[in-house]
């Protein structure tokens, strides 16, 4: 009998729909060393929400937006992955869905805050499944690595593109 790790893993649209980046509207983090990871990661700017959960004119899709502050560094670059979980119901944990999370693409440079969104299609099944989404946020320097992060998705967050309706933002999703 399939589990329903495997169910909803047959259920994603292999096509992920890129939302487009943009700056917020505050200036960045600066600093150095530990007071810089500190400002990064415990930052207002950081989070990760669901702004799209099956309006009528984009059923069965699940959109995830991040936001990310910047270090104040042009010459430094942001990037944000973005990925789908289940709650799996009889163990209460959340589980990725293998198939429905994306690549790391970059949102901007590291002088400014910036948001990015990634939406997933999902084919209805027969029982609804809770869904949240993730967001894994880099700061690199060419290829190196400064700093990275992972937020779950939480509610009450300002998206400034694609949030439908507009300014929706909730933790989780029911799609089924």
């Amino acid at each position: 009998m399939p589990t329903a790790k495997s169910l909803l893993a047959a259920l994603v649209s292999l096509a992920a729909l890129p939302a487009p980046a943009l700056a917020a509207s505050t200036p960045g983090s600066a600093g150095k060393g530990s007071a810089l990871r500190h400002a990064l990661l415990s930052s207002h700017e950081l989070w990760a929400t669901v702004d799209v959960c099956s309006p009528t004119d984009q059923p069965n899709t699940i959109g995830i937006r991040g936001s990310m502050p910047g270090d104040g560094r042009a010459r430094d670059k942001m990037y944000m992955s973005f990925r789908l979980q289940y709650l799996d119901a009889p163990t209460n944990r959340w589980t990725d869905l293998s198939s429905a999370s994306s690549s790391y693409v970059a949102v901007g440079t590291g002088a400014s805050p910036r948001q990015g969104g990634r939406s997933f299609q999902l084919v209805p099944g027969k029982t609804a499944y809770t869904m949240r989404g993730v967001v894994d946020f880099q700061w690199r320097r060419g290829k190196k690595v400064l700093e990275s992060a992972a937020r779950p998705t939480t509610a009450g967050h300002r998206s400034l593109a694609g949030a439908d309706p507009a300014g929706f933002s909730v933790a989780t999703c029911a799609i089924g």
